[in-house]
């Protein structure tokens, strides 16, 4: 996202000294090697680089990151982002936050950071629960899903994050899950797009939700019910067997059968991730009838929102001098008097209002 000097690190160099603390076998733990595998890759700056994070087991990311960073407040992190990013526009901003963090308490912040397309890489852990407060269900949870909160099931329906970010106006929208070995691949595409990028990480809570995404994201055997997005490329997955075509009498994705690799004989769509519309089809279809769509789903760039409050600064201060005596002074303003032996003084005398 951003361009200063690139550095050569490794990642032992994104390792702080903290104990990583995490329930064992957490998904988060792939989640952070690769983030600190991405790093180097970058030629990222640990001086440059800042990791800011609201609450959750996720948030505590900042404290395992050599970096700068900050550890927030409950769905305040992208409030917080933002105000470093337009503090110091060149920093490299990672948010990091989850679907509880995220998409409830912090669901409105989270709408502004994506509208205003903010410069900054968004990582949303997705485990479909609370996993910090032991286990209530979240917004992401499935109907039905028994917790300490919803001890018969759930009847909320679940939010779908990646179609809230579309909603919300995101430029760049991807996902990927914890232990895939393309995650890597999808965190280096959101850093190199020039505004806020949204990246939805399914994640694996061995406590409270174990294995709930196994249908396509356990390590081996579920292949087949992956879609992994490639600009340019025919969308196929099952070993190149089965592909998405468009229905163009209800204008919606359909499965269809490849025969002998002729995707184009079954009319496989070819992905193209500036295509808003294919993005929201891809976002929305139902897991089962359908793969997961994962990958780079959108990415359009547009100017940010640092770029265009720096630009509007920089109009507005032409040919004038900084004097903050003089603003101060500006308006309705009143001078009071006085000395250690009369500190109230005997009057007051208005500047631009009456004598008191």
């Amino acid at each position: 996202m951003n361009a200063p000097a690139r550095i050569e690190t490794t990642l032992k160099d994104w390792e702080t000294d903290q104990e990583v603390r995490w329930c064992p076998g957490c998904g988060d733990y792939a989640i952070l090697k690769a983030v600190q595998r991405t790093l180097p890759q970058l030629g990222s700056d640990p001086a440059n680089t800042v990791f800011i994070s609201g609450i959750g087991c996720s948030s505590r990311f900042p404290y395992y990151i050599e970096s700068y960073g900050f550890h927030t407040i409950h769905g305040r992190a992208p409030a917080v982002a933002t105000g470093v990013k337009l503090a110091n526009p060149d920093l490299d901003v990672w948010l990091i936050t989850g679907d509880g963090d995220g998409l409830s308490i912090g669901g409105n912040h989270m709408l502004h950071v994506l509208r205003r397309n903010v410069n900054m890489q968004i990582l949303l852990f997705n485990n479909e629960i609370y996993g910090l407060t032991k286990g209530q269900y979240s917004p992401t949870s499935r109907e039905g899903t028994r917790s300490p909160s919803s001890p018969i099931g759930s009847v909320d329906h679940p939010a779908n994050p990646c179609a809230f970010a579309l909603g919300a106006g995101a430029r760049f929208v991807a996902r990927g899950f914890d232990v895939s070995r393309h995650l890597p691949d999808v965190l280096m595409a959101a850093h190199a797009h020039q505004g806020a990028a949204f990246v939805e990480i399914f994640q694996n809570c061995v406590v409270y939700n174990k294995d709930v995404f196994n249908d396509f994201a356990q390590p081996k055997g579920a292949e087949d019910r992956q879609l992994w997005l490639t600009d340019g490329e025919p969308m196929l997955f099952a070993g190149g067997t089965r592909g998405l075509a468009l229905d163009t009498d209800t204008l919606s994705l359909r499965v269809v059968e490849v025969s002998g690799g002729d995707w184009q004989a079954a009319g496989v769509l070819v992905h193209i991730p500036r295509n808003r519309m294919l993005a929201h089809l891809l976002v929305e279809m139902p897991f089962g009838p359908f793969p997961m769509a994962l990958g780079v789903i959108y990415d359009d760039p547009r100017p940010t929102f640092e770029s265009a409050v720096v630009a509007e600064r920089t109009k507005a201060s032409e040919g004038k001098t900084a004097d903050l005596a003089r603003l101060l002074a500006k308006g309705q303003t009143w001078t009071v008097p006085g000395s250690a032996a009369d500190p109230v003084g005997s009057s007051v005398a208005g500047q631009g209002g009456p004598d008191l």
